[in-house]
């Protein structure tokens, strides 16, 4: 299999995964999105003869453009450009989770410092304003008072960017300490993790304390069916714990159930790899075999059924 690895930069998680590919024997073609030309009917980049592109580019705009050019050009890349467009944008993610009838945090998106302050009251405090797309918790304020709101929104009206001029409001769950991290591809969980901190916000990006976790029969449901929303892939589904009372050790008790909060599509797994006692990257590398197979597999029967037309 030749594999394609699109990327910025190789971090923890990029070199666990090309060590993998490389020692089943794969081909592998690193491309650096920040030396190549994408045109609207070649690129600068070898990918004419890959099985299969892997996306794991850091920044946000260069995986959305560069995977849209590489689908043009009929490549089969994951995850695909559709996925990427609703992960990268926590407004779409949310709706495509609300569409999919899957248990989100109540969320409302204002444009206006006016309206978003009318939504902020409404939700009541404390509650939380995220930007629209970003990663490792950044940016992401859990607004206590009128006055804090009112500070913070005047700061992201002033920043200029279109984007910090969509306000996404978002009610606080009160979770246990922690969150959920599925990585799951097409559906089917590969590894789960807690994140737990005392601070709100519980990323390992940010610190958060790192724990194996068996999910459960309506968690696995839910990932199935969060991956399924945004088009399927390999993907990070992030859960959190409601009907836990706070003040409870959530080792000593269970859920009632779960909300989805986010679904990544440039989902990291370093530290899912160092939680759990999963070979994460070989069963990635498992599922990116099975994948390539399949769309080959795919080309060949649209080629037949055109052939016998």
């Amino acid at each position: 299999m030749r594999v394609g690895i699109l990327y910025s930069r190789i971090r923890k998680d990029e070199k666990l995964l090309l060590n993998e590919l490389r020692e089943r024997g794969h081909e592998v073609e690193k491309i650096d999105v920040r030396k190549e030309r994408f045109g609207l009917e070649s690129t600068t980049a070898a990918v004419d003869d890959l099985d299969i592109v892997v996306d794991r580019c850091l920044s946000t705009s260069r995986s959305l453009y560069a995977t849209r050019f590489i689908d043009s050009y009929g490549v089969p890349v994951v995850n695909s450009p559709e996925t990427g467009d609703i992960c990268a944008d926590k407004a779409k993610n949310s709706l495509a989770l609300a569409e999919a009838d899957i248990p989100t945090p109540a969320t409302e998106v204002a444009f206006t410092k006016d309206a978003a302050l009318e939504a902020i009251e409404e939700f009541g405090y404390p509650c939380v304003l995220k930007p629209v797309t970003g990663s490792w918790g950044r940016l992401m304020a859990k607004i206590d008072s009128r006055n804090a709101a009112e500070a913070i929104l005047e700061h992201k009206e002033t920043l200029g960017h279109y984007e910090h001029k969509v306000f996404y409001v978002q009610e606080f769950v009160d979770k246990p300490g922690r969150d959920i991290r599925v990585l799951a591809v097409d559906g089917e969980p590969v590894a789960a993790m807690t994140r737990s901190s005392d601070h709100w916000l519980t990323n390992a990006a940010k610190g958060g304390e790192t724990k194996s976790f068996d999910l459960d029969e309506r968690a696995t449901e839910l990932v199935e069916k969060a991956s399924a929303a945004v088009g399927g892939g390999m993907l990070g589904v992030d859960l959190m714990e409601v009907g836990v009372d706070p003040d409870t050790d959530p080792a000593e008790t269970s859920a009632d159930d779960y909300t989805v909060h986010e679904v990544n599509h440039t989902v990291e797994f370093k530290a899912l790899d160092s939680a759990t006692d999963v070979d994460v990257p070989a069963r990635v590398v498992d599922w990116l075999e099975a994948k390539a197979v399949e769309l080959a597999e795919g080309d060949g029967s649209e080629e037949s059924e055109e052939a016998s037309a």
